[in-house]
């Protein structure tokens, strides 16, 4: 899913769930609700989940979360598998509707598959801040600004923005981080008559799932971590991290797509097609591409977002083909299309509330930096090792990276930096070395970061790689069954 690393801080790690949480006054009543299960179509059942809106408050106004669960086939039932797509702001609901078949049958005969809309995503108390036609709008915005004209637009843009986040979800925003997602899930186990918790988080949700497991150490039964965040990074460390691994990601993209017959950089190097892409963005830039589909202009932001999206799977490169020959030619639509599928835009001008609770989500866990009239909004290149370099222009800005949280309408609640989960059971976490959104290096870091640590690889482009390969869904699947994890280090060699 979704790129801006998650952020955190050194403050001190919170209590222990098993003795914060649980049992503690005003709390019984959420741990042992009755969810209350109803068909909701293609043989799933779905229910409300209700949890506090301030834990500090348990008393005080709750919130309902929506839960989905598809029920296990077999007649050996180990309990519930839960699972999140990532984001922050993907929903679990829309996810397990899509892709409940391809986690098969061995997983889906013995556990209740059960995935849920984290606080402020979906059809869980959603923050929504814009309109469709002011999010077309602000997803067109230039976010490299390179004149003074250019930035005070962007801080106007950011400001509105702000406000209408402030207006429109002001009571949530304090309240939808990722400790009080973790605290949820733990309702969500008991509630589902499950004594410890088995997860599988993708992107995001591997954050999500390393701080449960870190509040409720003891609460794990099993754990897999795919594509995985690493909490130890600072916020210039996530931002050139993730660049770089766009980067590495549109390598590998350019090096395939040479193999192909509708290739537009037939016959140049890796270095020319970096080269020549970039001039298509400085293009856009200064003249936004036209498209067929509406009104809407192409900018450089949409033409960036568009490449990004094709990178989280190569089974996307084929159209990224397609719409880079286009966008050579001075037509948008195509790239325009891509950056809709990214932002999750609907065919009637409507959007999800990914992007806002992707925003709100991240500022609830993140410390706050510099305010927005001294932070710097130029572009320098980025840094990647003297290798090609497309992403890291615009995910980094060399020492300085933009705090797009600093004056976010909420105070946070920054998530702890060091995530040990002393005292749990054995995590596996799963990185794939060309992996575009989460660097494999992150992975590595959040293995060894765990107590109890496992680290499984995937030779593999895209991002996160249960559902590309048949070697790790194997490897998952057998440790999420029994509880054993293979052995760490093992690597699933590309194609298998």
């Amino acid at each position: 899913m979704l790129g801006v690393g998650l952020l955190a801080t050194a403050f001190a790690s919170p209590a222990r769930g098993d003795q914060a949480q649980a049992g503690k006054p005003g709390l019984d009543r959420f741990y042992t609700q009755q969810l209350s299960w109803t068909g909701c179509g293609g043989g799933f059942q779905c229910a409300k989940l209700t949890v506090p809106l301030d834990y500090r408050d348990a008393g005080g106004e709750t919130i309902q979360l929506a839960v989905i669960r598809l029920r296990a086939s077999g007649s050996k039932r180990i309990g519930s598998l839960v699972t999140n797509p990532g984001g922050p702001g993907g929903s679990g609901l829309e996810f397990l509707r899509d892709e409940s078949a391809a986690f098969g049958s061995a997983l889906r005969a013995q556990f209740d598959l059960v995935s849920f809309d984290p606080r402020g995503v979906g059809e869980s108390a959603p923050v929504r801040c814009l309109t469709g036609p002011e999010q077309d709008a602000y997803f067109a915005m230039d976010d490299s600004p390179e004149t003074r004209a250019e930035e005070k637009a962007l801080e106007v843009a950011d400001r509105k923005y702000l406000k209408a986040c402030e207006t429109n979800s002001g009571r949530l925003l304090p309240h939808v981080g990722t400790l009080d997602a973790a605290r949820d899930m733990d309702v969500l186990r008991a509630a589902l008559g499950d004594q410890r918790m088995t997860y599988l988080g993708f992107s995001y949700g591997t954050y999500l799932g390393a701080v449960y497991a870190d509040l409720f150490p003891k609460r794990v039964r099993a754990m897999t971590l795919d594509g995985a965040m690493d909490p130890a990074l600072t916020e210039n460390e996530a931002d050139e991290s993730q660049g770089a691994g766009f980067d590495v990601a549109y390598t590998a993209f350019v090096k395939d797509c040479f193999k192909a017959a509708n290739c537009p950089f037939e016959g140049r190097t890796v270095a020319k097609a970096f080269a020549e892409t970039k001039k298509l963005l400085k293009r856009a830039d200064r003249k936004a591409l036209p498209s067929s589909t509406d009104s809407r202009k192409v900018t450089e932001q949409v033409v960036l977002t568009g490449i990004q999206s094709a990178m989280y799977s190569a089974d996307s490169w084929p159209d990224l083909r397609d719409a880079l020959a286009e966008g050579f030619k001075g037509d948008g639509t195509a790239l325009q299309a891509l950056a809709d599928f990214y932002n999750e835009r609907r065919p009637d001008g409507t959007y999800s509330n990914l992007n806002d609770a992707f925003r709100a989500i991240n500022c609830a866990d993140q410390p706050r930096g510099a305010s927005a009239a001294t932070r710097p909004r130029s572009v320098s290149a980025g840094k990647n090792g003297g290798k090609p370099d497309l992403f890291g222009d615009y995910f980094t800005d060399g020492e300085d990276t933009t705090d797009w949280c600093a004056d976010w309408p909420a105070k946070p609640s920054p998530v702890p930096r060091s995530l040990p989960a002393k005292g749990s059971a054995p995590i596996l976490v799963v990185g794939m070395v060309r992996d575009s959104a989460t660097p494999y290096a992150q992975a590595k870091a959040l293995a060894r970061q765990f107590d109890s640590g496992v680290l499984l690889t995937f030779d593999g482009d895209g991002h996160t790689a249960f559902f590309q390969s048949g070697c790790v869904k194997g490897q998952v699947s057998a440790y999420l069954l029994t509880g054993k994890t293979p052995r760490d280090g093992t690597v699933c060699a590309s194609g298998t």
